[in-house]
């Protein structure tokens, strides 16, 4: 999971509201799937904690944070269980999926950067971090639904993380305040997904069908 920054920062307060985003976003997705109430809560835990597990596996970076605060566990399941009170009234649920996702999408993001440049991990590795802390989660989520996660579709998702991360990545070399470089940083990564999200805006794609093989 994304080691927590100082409790007075505001990155610590984005994170808990990813935590909970992202449990909110697993319930959505479990409810599509009819899961028992036990499967939610894991999905949750799964789709919050899941990106930061492997990105901390990856760097050696330990103990992770939930192993060590299981209280963290919590905040996702309860986010989730909360979500199924209310999710009938929500009579646009789509919309509200990709609001959360893209809450913790660019949150998760930040803190992966933060936690490779703590360890003074060089520039790649701290955007590669920050990338797989923020799309992992909810590519597992989308693989253990059976949907095609969102890192695969057409609207730019990965790309948004590493935009992200190199925005927030700008703050380390040169020395600017942490906190309102957060915010910005905040505004820029929802900005930019909503977008993406609104006007399609794509990567180029590599289309190959073979047609122009010749047939014997």
């Amino acid at each position: 999971m994304w080691s927590l920054p100082p409790s007075d920062s505001v990155l610590h307060l984005l994170a808990l509201v990813a935590l909970t985003a992202q449990g909110m976003t697993a319930a959505l997705a479990a409810g599509r799937r009819s899961m028992d109430y036990l499967g939610v809560c894991f999905l949750a835990c799964v789709t919050a904690l899941g990106g930061g597990t492997l990105r901390d596996l990856f760097l050696g970076h330990y103990p992770l944070v939930w192993v060590a605060n299981p209280i963290y566990l919590v905040l996702p399941g309860a986010s989730a269980l909360l979500t199924i009170l209310f999710a009938r009234l929500v009579h646009r649920l789509r919309l509200a999926f990709i609001v959360l996702d893209a809450i913790g999408l660019v949150v998760f993001t930040m803190t992966g950067c933060d936690v490779a440049w703590q360890m003074d991990a060089s520039l790649p590795i701290v955007i590669v971090s920050g990338m797989v802390t923020g799309c992992a989660g909810g590519v597992l989520r989308d693989v253990l639904c059976n949907d095609v996660p969102l890192l695969f579709r057409s609207e730019l998702y990965a790309s948004v993380s590493v935009v992200t991360g190199l925005f927030y990545a700008t703050a380390f070399g040169l020395n600017l305040n942490a906190e309102l470089w957060t915010i910005l940083t905040f505004i820029l990564g929802i900005s930019f997904r909503l977008l993406a999200v609104r006007y399609k805006w794509e990567m180029p794609k590599f289309v190959f069908t073979g047609d122009d093989e010749r047939k014997p």
